[in-house]
C-alpha cells in the first residue's frame, strides 16, 4: 500500500448557520458543530484510507473556543495527522466567518480517531502517510503524544472496572 500526502485526505465543509442550528439566544449548539466536525473528519478518513467504510472510534479532544452564531459561515477543514495500522487521528479546526466582513475566527479545534473497516466491518489496514512539511511532521509528532495518554488512560481504566 503506498503512502498517501495529507493533501490526499484534506477536506473543507463550508455551511451556514441557521435558526434552525441554535438556540433562543442565537447560538448555534455545540452538538450541531460536534456533527460536522465528526462528518469532516469522516470524510477525511476515507479519503486517506482508499474509500473504505470508516468508524469513530474516539473524540480525544473538542475545544469550543468562540461561540458561533447565527448568520456566521461555518468552515470545518479536516485532515490526517497520524496513522496506525487501522485506524487515523484526523484533526479538526473550525471557524466562523462573519457574512458581512468575511472575517474569520477559530472556533473549535478537535481531534478524533478514526478506524477503517472492511467489507465484514472489521478493522482494516489504511496506507501510510506521506508527510512533506514541518507541521506535518510536528502535528504527527503531537498525535503520537495524544495517542500516548490515550493508551495510558484505557489501561488505568481497565484497571478500576471492579471497583463499582
Amino acid at each position: 500500500m503506498n503512502a498517501k500526502p495529507v493533501s490526499a485526505s484534506t477536506v473543507e465543509f463550508i455551511r451556514t448557520m441557521t435558526q434552525l442550528d441554535a438556540n433562543l439566544s442565537g447560538n448555534v449548539h455545540g452538538g450541531v458543530i460536534m456533527k460536522e466536525v465528526d462528518s469532516a473528519a469522516g470524510t477525511a478518513a476515507i479519503r486517506h484510507s482508499g474509500r473504505r467504510s470508516v468508524v469513530t472510534a474516539a473524540i480525544d479532544e473538542m475545544s469550543f473556543l468562540e461561540p458561533v452564531h447565527v448568520g456566521d459561515i461555518l468552515v470545518v477543514t479536516a485532515m490526517v495527522n497520524y496513522v496506525g495500522s487501522t485506524s487515523m487521528e484526523v484533526g479538526v479546526h473550525v471557524e466562523a466567518e462573519a457574512m458581512e466582513t468575511g472575517s474569520r475566527r477559530h472556533t473549535t479545534s478537535a481531534y478524533l480517531v478514526m478506524v477503517a473497516l472492511d467489507e465484514h466491518d472489521q478493522p482494516a489496514p489504511v496506507p501510510q502517510l506521506e508527510l512533506t512539511t514541518d507541521l506535518e511532521r510536528r502535528r504527527r509528532e503531537r498525535a503520537i503524544v495524544r495517542r500516548q495518554i490515550r493508551t495510558e488512560r484505557r489501561s488505568r481504566l481497565g484497571a478500576m472496572k471492579g471497583d463499582r
